[in-house]
C-alpha cells in the first residue's frame, strides 16, 4: 500500500440507517486501527527527533510510514 489512492479513485461512503451493522462496525474498527498506527508513528517520530544519532535511512523509512498514515487519515476524513 502506497498511502495514496490511485488517480481518479472515487470516494468511498458508507451509508447506514444509524443502527450500524457488520460493515459499519468493520469500517469503524479499521479507522481505529489506522488512528492507532498514526499515533504510534508519531511517538516514534518524536523519539527519533530527540536522538541525534538516528541514521538518515531510519528517518526516510519513518517518513514513508508517516506519509502512508497521513494518506489513510486524509482518506477517512474526506469520506
Amino acid at each position: 500500500m502506497s498511502g495514496q489512492p490511485a488517480s481518479g479513485d472515487p470516494p468511498c461512503f458508507l451509508i447506514t440507517d444509524g443502527e450500524g451493522g457488520p460493515v459499519s462496525d468493520l469500517a469503524d474498527s479499521i479507522e481505529e486501527m489506522q488512528l492507532g498506527i498514526g499515533e504510534e508513528l508519531l511517538r516514534y517520530a518524536r523519539a527519533m527527533h530527540a536522538d541525534p544519532k538516528v541514521p538518515d535511512r531510519e528517518f526516510r523509512f519513518l517518513s514513508r510510514r508517516l506519509a502512508e498514515a497521513l494518506g489513510d487519515a486524509l482518506r477517512v476524513a474526506r469520506n
